[in-house]
This record gives C-alpha cells, structure tokens and sequence, in this order.
C-alpha cells in the first residue's frame, strides 16, 4: 500500500532545500556568540536564515526573533507585555488559548470569522492598553480572519495585535505592515522546516519582555545558544516558501475538487467555514454520525493520514473548539476531521483520498451520508 501523508497542517515533510541547509549545518562548529573565526562561521549561517525569515514575513532581519517553536513565540507575543490586558478570538490555536486562560474570547460568526463589532465592544471596555490575538488563517477549518480591520480597531484603542500567521505561511504571501499587525508568529515544521524552530517577527518600534533569560542571544528577546540547524533548515524552508506564495500554488484547485466530490458523494457532509474567504490546502469535513476519530482511523487504515480538528488535540474526546465557536452542537463538532495539503500532495493523491474517504462515508454512515 502506497500512503499519503494529508496532514501537512499538523507537520509538513521536511522539504529536500530544508534537509540540505540542516545537514550542512551540522557540519559547522562553533558558537554563534563566539567572536572567533569559527563563531563568525555559525553566526553567518543565523543570520542567512534570519534574513530568509524576514523576507517571508515582509520586515527587516533584525525584527525575526528565534524561538524553539510557534508556541514558544504566541507565548512570548502574549506574555511579554504584562501590563496590557489580552483579548483572544474563541477559535485560536490552543498555545494561544492556553497563555491567556482568563482573557475574554472574541466571538465568531457561523463561518468562523472574527465578529470585529463584538470586538469593538470589548476594546472599548478595556481598561488599560490592550493586547489582541488574531490568527491570519484558522489551523482546522482555513478560514481567512479579517486582521487588517482588527488591526485598525485595536490601534484606534491604543491595543496591540498579534496575528499567529503559522498556516497562512506558503499559502498566502505574507507581510507584516501590509497586515498592519505588531507581532506575527511562524514555525518552521508548517512550511517543510525542521520542527523545533519559530519565530515571533516585530513591528518597529516593538519589544516584548523576555521570557527566557540568560545570555543576549537574540538581541537580549531570548536567550540560549541559537538552534543552529533548525534555523539553518527554517530559513531555507523559508525561501521555498515565499517563493511558493509569490507563485501561486496548486493547492486551492485541489482543494476545490476534493470538496466538490465530498459533497456530491455525501449530501449532508459539510464544509465547515465553506461560506467564509479560505486558504487551499485545509478542509474540514464534517461528517454527522460518524466521530472524527473513527473516521481518521479508517482513513489511516485505508492508507491515508489526516487529523481529527487540530493535532495538538487529537486523542482527545472532546469537541473541536473551533467547530464549538462557530456554533456547531458537540455532536456534529465532534465528527469532523480536517484534511490538510501541501508541498508533497498531488491531483491523484486527493483523487484517491475522495474515493477512499466515499466509501468509509457509505460504509459507516450508510444512509445518514446521503
């Protein structure tokens, strides 16, 4: 059985530029703080992927800040100005969630989109300098968030915005101001980078607080010894990446197509977020009656990996929070698994994932699929 890999929103395969990079750098040695000859080796091949980094996110090199991972760096966006008070939108990634446990959730209309009226309202009702988080492109359902508009309100308040751009990188072309956002996070193991390595990219004129403390690696943002071949793999994953983007990739055609054949194979599947603007490459199905969990092990037994809502919630018996948000019932948030496409994915893998996933909907759903 040949299996293919659907699951690029959860981790996508190392890309062949990326290993190159990371195996080269394994051959250098030295430490990038190290004012030596050897340093000044390691410390070109950070800052090559450094500026690789900012030319995917449209800003000067020195505002990229290495971090160990997209967590790592929605944890420092949102906890590195403690004086200001956090706003979340409801269906944020679950690092961002879990750094601000206690700041009121910005509601989402049934399509998933940022309901920027409810999020006037709470501005308003802010006391103190505000911090909002938005992400650009929602990690289950695809759904482009209208950050530019957020971005003017929180600004018209005196807030911040973070915008957790993790599944918008090579889908989308990316930038920072054109955005009008203060601090956007990426992670290299979305776009064919090694994981293990993000960044948290600044406006001008924007610093948050330390939250590792050590060394002045990192311009003083964060310290420890830079991840030498992480970051070397990231950059150049990086450059594919921007690459890709300022291309256009075949991604929103072949997501198209698989949605066509599911709804036309599965009446009463739905597209969640269908109605809102998405990103090719992610779609979550929903499929009533049958758990997303069962529906991924089929699949996987069938020779196809794919997730049920986010992994870093996968296992879990619970709805999608994202589907909960968008006012789907348990049970119907509870059935969705989310098929995600990328750099590795071509027309006959989805051909072949659309027949696979109608007959495990006409074997477990029988009629309740039509």
């Amino acid at each position: 059985m040949t299996r293919v890999y659907l699951d690029h929103s959860a981790s996508s395969p190392l890309h062949p530029a990326a290993r190159a990079a990371v195996l080269a750098a394994l051959d250098v040695t030295g430490n990038p703080s190290s004012v030596h000859a050897a340093g000044r080796a390691v410390r070109r091949v950070v800052e090559d992927a450094r500026a690789a980094v900012a030319r995917l996110a449209g800003v000067a090199p020195a505002r990229v800040v290495f971090t160990a991972g997209g967590t790592e760096a929605n944890n420092l966006a949102l906890r590195g100005f403690p004086g200001r008070r956090l706003l979340v939108s409801a269906v944020e990634h679950d690092s961002v969630l879990a750094a601000a446990p206690d700041a009121p959730r910005i509601p989402v209309d049934a399509e998933g989109r940022c309901d920027l009226a409810a999020l006037e309202r709470l501005l308003a009702a802010s006391d103190g300098p505000a911090l909002v988080s938005l992400m650009l492109v929602n990690n289950e359902t695809g759904v482009i968030q209208p950050v530019r508009e957020a971005a003017r309100l929180a600004h018209a308040h005196g807030a911040l915005l973070h915008v957790d751009a993790v599944q918008a990188a090579g889908r989308r072309t990316l930038s920072l101001p054109d955005l009008g956002a203060d601090l956007m996070t990426l992670s290299a193991h979305k776009i064919g980078g090694p994981a293990g390595c993000g960044a948290l990219v600044l406006a001008d004129g924007v610093e948050p607080e330390a939250l590792i403390r050590g060394g002045g690696q990192e311009r003083g943002r964060r310290a420890g010894t830079e991840n030498l071949a992480g970051i070397a793999g990231f950059g150049a994953a990086a450059a594919v990446a921007a690459e890709e983007a300022a291309r256009g990739t075949p991604l929103a055609a072949l997501s198209a197509g698989l949605e066509t054949r599911v709804t036309a194979a599965a009446p009463r599947a739905v597209i969640a977020g269908a109605g809102a603007e998405r990103v090719g490459g992610i779609t979550c199905i929903v499929l009533p009656g049958v758990p997303g969990e069962t529906q991924v092990m089929a699949l996987d037994l069938a020779g196809f990996a794919v997730s049920a809502g986010a992994a870093c919630s996968s296992g879990k018996v619970k709805p999608s929070h994202v589907l909960t948000a968008m006012g789907c019932g348990p049970e119907a948030a509870g059935c969705a698994i989310r098929v995600s496409l990328g750099w590795t994915t071509t027309a006959d893998d989805v051909a072949r994932f659309a027949d696979a996933w109608t007959a495990m909907a006409r074997r477990l759903a029988g009629p309740r699929a039509a």
